[in-house]
């Protein structure tokens, strides 16, 4: 066999240049015969894309198997409480997250996917009160807060379901997060003391809005918000 006198690659009797670096090969005691196969493949292809359904059956099996697995696991060693309930709610969760859209023949709409995630993550908190027995909690801790993130994600997701700039995505988050902060501290606080003694969610607003006041005002002054698109190129 020859070798490329450039780059020292093993070459093939048949090429007349390194399929590595190019450089010609100029061999005249070479004698390829016409119907000698290429050392190298001629013609490029791709590899033809996993069907989605395919994938789908794969994640639901492995999905299937590790809560089958754990509920026998659960049964032999029998234990005080059904700890394979969280195995099998963060399955179920992970199949309706990931899972579920690969078998959807069409587009799913954002506020269906985003009804039937919440659902998944208030079953799952479902099960993990039926093996903790915490129906109490769970109604008057859980569900507000399901529904308030849901609010939270639906408003937000509403108000840039149209394409908006970085600048006001950036800030419509952030009033989200602190939104919902207060929100989440309301909650704990009508649960555990009955009444709503506001603490650190006014710590992390008063910090979402610190940051919101300087982002609108690059966004409503030309030259500011150029020179930002410049140096962070978006």
């Amino acid at each position: 066999m020859p070798y490329c006198v450039h780059c020292g690659v093993e070459l093939d009797a048949a090429v007349k240049s390194c399929p590595l670096c190019g450089t010609a090969v100029n061999d005249p005691a070479s004698q390829p015969a016409a119907d000698h196969p290429p050392f190298f493949p001629t013609r490029q292809a791709e590899v033809a894309p996993v069907p989605r359904k395919a994938v789908a059956l794969l994640a639901t099996s492995m999905l299937a198997s590790v809560s089958l697995c754990c509920a026998l696991l659960n049964l032999a060693l029998k234990p005080e409480y059904s700890w394979h309930l969280f195995v099998v709610g963060a399955a179920a969760m992970l199949w309706i997250w990931f899972v579920l859209p690969l078998l959807a023949d069409r587009w799913i709409p954002v506020w269906t996917r985003l009804t039937v995630d919440v659902g998944a993550v208030a079953v799952y908190v479902a099960l993990i009160a039926l093996a903790m027995d915490g129906w109490d909690w769970f109604r008057g801790l859980a569900v507000p807060m399901l529904l308030l993130a849901a609010a939270v994600v639906c408003i937000l997701s509403f108000l840039l379901r149209r394409g908006h700039s970085v600048l006001t995505t950036v800030t419509l988050s952030l009033a989200a997060v602190a939104v919902f902060c207060v929100g989440m501290e309301a909650c704990g606080d009508l649960y555990f003391h009955g009444v709503w003694s506001p603490g650190w969610s006014l710590i992390v607003a008063a910090s979402c809005v610190g940051l919101c006041i300087p982002l609108l005002v690059v966004r409503r002054v030309p030259s500011l918000r150029e020179e930002v698109r410049r140096r962070f190129h978006f």
